[in-house]
């Protein structure tokens, strides 16, 4: 790797065209300007410059070590001002989490990116393990997952609890919930739904309920815009987390059981322990601090 030093001075010398002048805009002697010109050389194994009296121009390799000098000079001044001016409204950020949280973030993100046209977005539906691997790797800044990792290289927060529902269409408010209505209607599945479906149902109908294994399964999906949307259509009942039923935009086809023994799972926002966050990382942090308390008040 090239010496820094060495080469700003060597770039300098090339701009002014002069020693004496490399050597005040330096703030440096002229020998000392001679002696990491000749460092620089020595490292490279090649000259840089012809000399022709107090003249100079430059060796075919000088030109290309110029075009470095001022390609890294360019970065450095890039981040100096990527430091200086660190914005919440400039940048690229980005944030993993469940399709149904994401459904829930939507919105807001779209608003926050209305009022911030600089601001450059990702937001990526994904697994727990891949939300977790992401944020590691540094491919996501944030990460929403539904238990604390207990990661040494994460800082995780808890922001919120999320319940997990029992969706029924509006037509069912009027029935009695139970296995045998439920198996009438069949089970909307999806990827996470016979987890959720475990998780809910074995608390309410306890021996009787034989595992989501045995449910009988009307369709599966693997949209989450589009699991509800079957339910609202009359089409069976499913077991969703909270935020994705609140992004849905028929809610009034949607009933929503209350069974006597409520679920409910943690919602851990995680980042990389290492890395400080910057302004609009703490901008999104908040967005999704508040889609969070959303589901508290709903």
């Amino acid at each position: 790797m090239l010496n820094a030093a060495w080469l700003q001075t060597f770039t300098v010398l090339c701009e002014t065209g002069s020693f004496t002048q490399a050597a005040r805009r330096l703030n440096m002697t002229q020998p000392g300007v001679s002696q990491h010109l000749r460092k620089l050389e020595g490292q490279l194994d090649h000259a840089l410059i012809a000399r022709h009296g107090k003249k100079f121009s430059l060796t075919p390799a000088g030109e290309a070590v110029l075009r470095i000098g001022l390609s890294r000079r360019k970065e450095e001044d890039l981040l100096r001002d990527t430091i200086a001016h660190d914005r919440p409204d400039v940048g690229p950020v980005s944030l993993a989490c469940s399709g149904s949280f994401a459904l829930l973030c939507a919105h807001p993100i779209y608003t926050m990116m209305d009022a911030a046209p600089a601001l450059d977005v990702c937001l990526e539906a994904a697994p727990q393990a891949s939300v977790l691997a992401g944020v590691l790797d540094g491919k996501f800044d944030l990460g929403v997952v539904a238990q604390d990792p207990a990661h040494p290289r994460l800082d995780a927060h808890q922001i919120g609890l999320e319940e997990v529902c029992l969706v029924m269409p509006a037509a069912a408010s009027v029935r009695e919930v139970s296995l045998q209505y439920l198996e009438e209607l069949g089970f909307i599945a999806h990827p996470d739904g016979y987890h959720y479906a475990d998780s809910l149902l074995a608390r309410n109908f306890g021996d009787a309920y034989q595992g989501a294994d045995r449910l009988r399964r009307r369709a599966h999906v693997n949209q989450i815009g589009q699991i509800p949307a079957m339910v609202a259509n009359g089409l069976g009942y499913t077991v969703l987390p909270r935020s994705g039923i609140e992004a849905f935009d028929r809610l009034d086809a949607l009933h929503i059981a209350r069974l006597p023994e409520r679920r409910f799972q943690e919602l851990w926002r995680v980042s990389l322990g290492s890395r400080p966050l910057s302004a609009r990382v703490r901008r999104l942090a908040d967005l999704v601090a508040d889609a969070a308390g959303s589901l508290a008040r709903a």
